[in-house]
């Protein structure tokens, strides 16, 4: 094992270095700083080095008279920079959207009531529709191999793709997450009320 910085002439043979008496840890660290700007008095400028982008489209059944949302399918369009390994790429997408399910149907803290997962809902496996995914490739000359981060930006789309679709499906926007069948209900009825 050898270390290099710019050209041959200043290597570190690891080998041949001696064992340490005191048991002291050989550790090498390294940071990269991308290029940015600073942001300008009307709040504009480029202050992160990559963006990611991506968009969801929720498809799904709404049970009128309880209230409950079956979800169908959600197909996710997501700019991934280069997909180095496209299985994980995939896999980073539907575990995001298995998180913005939970955001949007299923996870609420109750000061209180909320002691435990029995009673903080999280998804499981069947609470997961199947997937499209489209993978947008426009390769970031920042990231490695031209790659882009894939993990929270893949659950910011899921849950409004939801409530848009829930809308779209009854007529009623839910402003509250998660939309549980109370909730849903409530705004149906409310709805019906101002007729």
């Amino acid at each position: 094992l050898s270390i290099r910085e710019g050209d041959a002439a200043r290597r570190i043979d690891l080998a041949a270095l001696k064992a340490d008496d005191g048991g002291l840890v050989f550790v090498a660290e390294e940071t990269y700083d991308p290029p940015t700007l600073p942001l300008d008095a009307k709040g504009q400028g480029k202050p992160y080095a990559v963006y990611g982008y991506g968009a969801q489209i929720a498809e799904l059944e709404v049970d009128l008279k309880l209230g409950t949302v079956k979800l169908i399918k959600i197909t996710a369009a997501h700019d991934v920079g280069k997909a180095i390994n496209p299985v994980l790429v995939e896999g980073q997408i539907e575990g995001g959207i298995a998180q913005g399910i939970g955001m949007a149907l299923m996870e609420e803290y109750i000061p209180g009531r909320t002691e435990n997962l029995h009673d903080y809902l999280i998804p499981t496996i069947g609470d997961v529709p199947p997937v499209e995914h489209i993978l947008v490739e426009v390769p970031d000359p920042e990231g490695p191999f031209g790659a882009k981060g894939l993990g929270e930006h893949v659950l910011i789309p899921t849950a409004p793709a939801i409530l848009n679709a829930i809308r779209h499906a009854t007529g009623v926007l839910v402003t509250k997450v998660p939309a549980t069948p109370s909730r849903i209900l409530a705004a149906i009825r409310e709805k019906e009320a101002r007729r």
